[in-house]
């Protein structure tokens, strides 16, 4: 190989991207990388790591604002925003340098540029081309807006929202899934007025229904204001603040408007249809092993239809290099793959919700266990539940869990749910007391058929 061949040349070097590089450098093959911005990606430096960082400062905030509930004499002086943000960046500088670490001593070389696919297995960067017997395509998402919303000024999308030098004393969120409720818990915890605005009838809604219901009513009494089955219809900003119209025709005041409507693939400019690639909506289509049309050619992470997730582009790049590598891995379960919203209280889930689970087989058997019966839960002053979701005469499709904390539970839960787990198979399992997974255990064993600290 030369300085512009390889194995393996990627384009995109975010969480699909790097994982793909460094399985593939284990597995012996040559890799170049090509990454525009900066080796992590939006998940690591506009995306998972920072909006963690402020959740976490917000969690101290509320903690030192509600010392009394414990018997502790604390208060909360205020928010120094740059303090905050000095926090968050210093965890993302540490995990960038990691990262940077690992590519060398992988031997991956990385070029800095924008990248173009140019078919014939070729990407170009400034003039210079890098052709490898394989290319994978990895050039992840962007935070969308919406026809006629200029991002710009007092209107922001995530991407702007993370390096505000200020906290906004009221804002409006438009869009109540994953990015919109967790802004909200921050800014909200930071002591700002904030109101959610969703075209659909409820909030993160594409979890289980029992899981929206749960969150809007902790919602509720944190004073976090919602709008559900309501449209967005225009903005207009002026000098100190910026006016939401609805389409009820009511209006909001706000001093800041995050539009957080989802993201969209990051297709457009890198040359795919241009070289023949089958695309739809802006995605790139493959098929269950991650090929695109052309051979050699794959595709990963959120350019592929399906969650937007970087835990899932991880895997799909791990995936992609055993697959070149004639490793031959199982396809990935879309279903079996995590999924947290890191808001106050937390929502996590695998598999199916009850709606889908009775669309697929028919009807579901459904549990809920509530984290009123948890010790650790009552010791952490959190509400909530988990629900389990049972297919007809077969094993444990979806676990939903509702309260803070729970998204580290979701690796117990993805575990039953690929093992394809029956509640008997769970039930005899021992969890440790008191600690929160004894909610999952004690769910399973109702679901069994020998409930113990169960009410009624």
């Amino acid at each position: 190989m030369t300085d512009t061949s390889a194995d393996l040349v990627i384009l995109g070097g975010g969480s699909g991207g790097y994982a793909c590089a460094f399985r593939a450098a284990e597995l012996g093959m040559s890799v170049i990388l090509v990454e525009k911005d900066k080796l992590g990606g939006t998940c690591l430096h506009r995306g998972c790591i920072p909006t963690k960082a402020l959740l976490h400062a917000a969690e101290v905030a509320d903690l030192a604002r509600d010392g009394d509930q414990f018997g502790v004499k604390s208060s909360l002086d205020g928010i120094d925003i740059a303090g905050v943000n000095s926090y968050k960046d210093g965890i993302i500088s540490g995990l960038y340098k990691g990262l940077q670490g690992l590519a060398k001593a992988n031997k991956v070389k990385l070029i800095e540029g924008a990248g173009t696919f140019v078919g014939e297995n070729t990407v170009e960067v400034d003039g210079q081309r890098y052709t490898g017997k394989n290319v994978v395509l990895a050039t992840g998402s962007y935070a969308k807006t919406l026809p006629g919303l200029e991002i710009g000024g007092r209107i922001l999308t995530s991407d702007q929202a993370l390096n505000l030098d200020y906290i906004p004393q009221r804002v409006v969120v438009l869009g109540g899934g994953v990015i919109g409720v967790e802004f909200a818990s921050v800014w909200a915890s930071f002591g700002a007025e904030v109101t959610i605005v969703e075209a659909l009838p409820r909030l993160v809604p594409l979890e289980d229904e029992w899981a929206s219901k749960q969150l809007e009513r902790a919602f509720r009494k944190r004073g976090i204001k919602y709008k559900t089955g309501v449209k967005f219809t225009g903005a207009e900003q002026g000098e100190n603040g910026v006016t939401v119209s609805l389409e009820s025709g009511e209006t909001i005041e706000a001093d800041t408007l995050l539009v957080a409507v989802g993201r969209g693939p990051n297709s457009a400019g890198h040359g795919y249809e241009e070289a023949g690639v089958t695309m739809e909506r802006g995605f790139v289509i493959t098929n269950d092993r991650l090929r695109t049309n052309l051979d050699n050619v794959y595709a990963v992470g959120d350019l592929v239809p399906g969650l937007q997730l970087a835990h899932r582009g991880f895997a799909h790049g791990i995936f992609v290099a055993e697959e070149i590598a004639g490793l031959a891995p199982r396809p990935i379960d879309e279903a079996g793959i995590p999924k947290v919203t890191y808001c106050k209280p937390e929502v996590a889930s695998v598999g199916l919700t009850e709606a889908q689970a009775k669309e697929k087989f028919g009807g579901a058997q459904t549990y809920v266990y509530a984290l009123s019966g948890n010790g650790k839960s009552q010791i952490l002053k959190t509400s909530g539940g988990v629900k389990l979701v049972k297919a007809p005469d077969g094993p444990v499709v979806g676990i939903t869990m509702v309260g803070e904390r729970v998204g580290e539970l979701v690796g117990e839960a993805q575990l039953i749910y690929n093992w394809e787990a029956y509640p008997e198979d769970v039930a005899p399992l021992i969890h440790a007391h008191p600690t929160q997974t004894e909610a999952l255990g004690e769910a399973f064993l109702a679901l069994a058929g020998k409930p113990l600290h169960v009410h009624g």
